[in-house]
């Protein structure tokens, strides 16, 4: 339910990045296969707060937003051009609204994890306050020191608070607040509460969170990967209630250790799944050949159209120094764990909106000794699995990377470890079935603890 006659959102995605040391800009970054702006963008459709939302953006940048918008099909959302300052993209956005808009919602396209509270709260405060900012206590001591070189003084840190956004203001406050600015010749200011204050208007607090953080850097950016795997459980619980009934699945490497846990929820589930190895009864072929990897799946569209999923669990380990490799060894094992998910990828006939999960391992991380080529095919698999997902924006593409695991290769190549310090393959298995009943997520890394049982 609405909170005001008219609503109206400003996302400014202006930012050119020069912290983040790329030419592309932060908002444009991929974050879990999409674009940061794009997460920002979701949240406030998801709020049901807003008659309209204006994504304020580069003009070089309009074409490309405006396409990638389509998908929502949502005629609430607006793309308009901004400015060369944040101030002057504020103040376009604002000459964009809507004639009928009451309050405007003005917010960094680089914080996508704002959250439905603080968007409901910052709706309220401007329809009483007339003008709010979201502010969070400061964890860290404060110094005044505007020499940059020497501290002149230490404030009480509970006198102060760290800005974020929204902000958000009655609609007829902030152009008043922009056009006086302009007067006074101000046209570079970095924040809107700062205008509203020079009217001698005041502004009310509404309370942020930690996690509203702005994506500056490549570490907010990795540290945002993070939080979003933390917040991805809290959606399993709905997840758990979807069918995957009647729908068919190829799954290669499906006879033992993880593939086959996969194999028997699947089947539990009722849907149909089609394993694919050389000891495959049904579907026997070598993955690493180009056309046999063709033939096989050929076979599958004959047989049953179109997949809903593809599933990768293939793999080979042979723990021995590198120098002690063979050269057929050494291929087997690039083959195996990475030339037989690209062709398996090229080859199988997917619906579209269907999946392809890629089963990596934790040593993707860093090389290891003993299996450097191990490790090194399983890093080229994560990567391969993150480019696919850009490409193909059709599917929804993830790599799922369990820690040490049950099976039968991992006790062939450590017969001496602890059974007990193993991830069960089920939970392997289970959060595979829940991927493939998600679909809002793709590009991404998902790790497989064994504190998750």
């Amino acid at each position: 339910m609405n909170l005001s006659p008219y609503n109206t959102a400003l996302i400014l995605m202006g930012g050119q990045g020069e912290r983040f040391g790329s030419s592309l800009p932060k908002q444009f970054h991929r974050l879990s296969g999409k674009p940061v702006y794009l997460h920002t963008l979701e949240t406030f459709i998801a709020s049901d707060l807003f008659e309209e939302i204006l994504l304020v953006t580069p003009s070089s940048w309009m074409q490309a937003v405006e396409q990638e918008i389509k998908s929502y099909n949502d005629l609430s959302i607006r793309v308009v051009e901004g400015g060369a300052t944040r101030q002057e993209s504020s103040r376009k956005g604002l000459l964009c609204c809507s004639p009928q808009t009451h309050i405007v919602v003005i917010h960094d396209a680089v914080r996508p994890f704002v959250s439905k509270t603080i968007l409901k709260d910052n709706v309220e405060g401007a329809l009483q306050k007339r003008a709010v900012d979201t502010c969070i206590p400061s964890s860290d001591t404060l110094v005044y020191a505007p020499d940059i070189r020497s501290i002149c003084a230490i404030p009480k840190r509970s006198d102060y608070l760290r800005g974020q956004t929204p902000q958000s203001f009655a609609y007829p406050l902030i152009l008043k607040a922009h056009e006086k600015a302009l007067e006074e010749g101000i046209f570079n200011s970095s924040d809107d509460c700062s205008l509203v204050l020079r009217l001698g208007h005041p502004i009310s607090i509404v309370f942020g969170n930690e996690e509203n953080l702005k994506i500056t850097s490549e570490l907010d950016l990795n540290f945002a990967e993070q939080l979003l795997k933390l917040k991805r459980h809290t959606l399993e619980k709905s997840l758990q209630e979807r069918s995957l009934q009647g729908k068919k699945f190829a799954l290669t490497g499906g006879t033992g250790g993880i593939g086959k846990a996969i194999a028997s929820l699947l089947e539990k589930e009722g849907a149909l799944c089609f394993c694919i190895s050389r000891s495959s009864p049904l579907y026997p072929a070598d993955l690493t050949s180009f056309e046999k990897t063709r033939a096989v799946f050929e076979t599958l569209l004959q047989e049953h159209g179109p997949l809903d999923g593809l599933i990768n669990s293939i793999g080979q380990l042979k723990t021995a120094p590198f120098q002690t490799l063979t050269e057929d060894e050494i291929n087997s094992q690039i083959a195996s764990n990475l030339t037989s998910v690209m062709y398996s990828c090229k080859w199988a006939q997917l619906k579209p909106g269907a999946h392809i999960i890629n089963i990596a391992s934790s040593s993707h991380i860093r090389g290891r000794e003993n299996y450097a080529v191990y490790s090194s095919a399983k890093a080229g698999l994560v990567n391969f699995t993150q480019g696919l997902a850009e490409e193909r924006k059709d599917l929804y593409i993830n790599a799922l990377v369990p820690q040490r695991t049950h099976t039968p290769m991992r006790l062939d190549n450590f017969p001496e470890e602890d059974p007990s310090h193993l991830l069960d393959p089920l939970i392997v298995a289970q959060e595979t079935l829940l991927l493939l009943k998600q679909t809002s997520l793709s590009g991404e890394l998902i790790e497989v603890r064994k504190h998750l049982e």
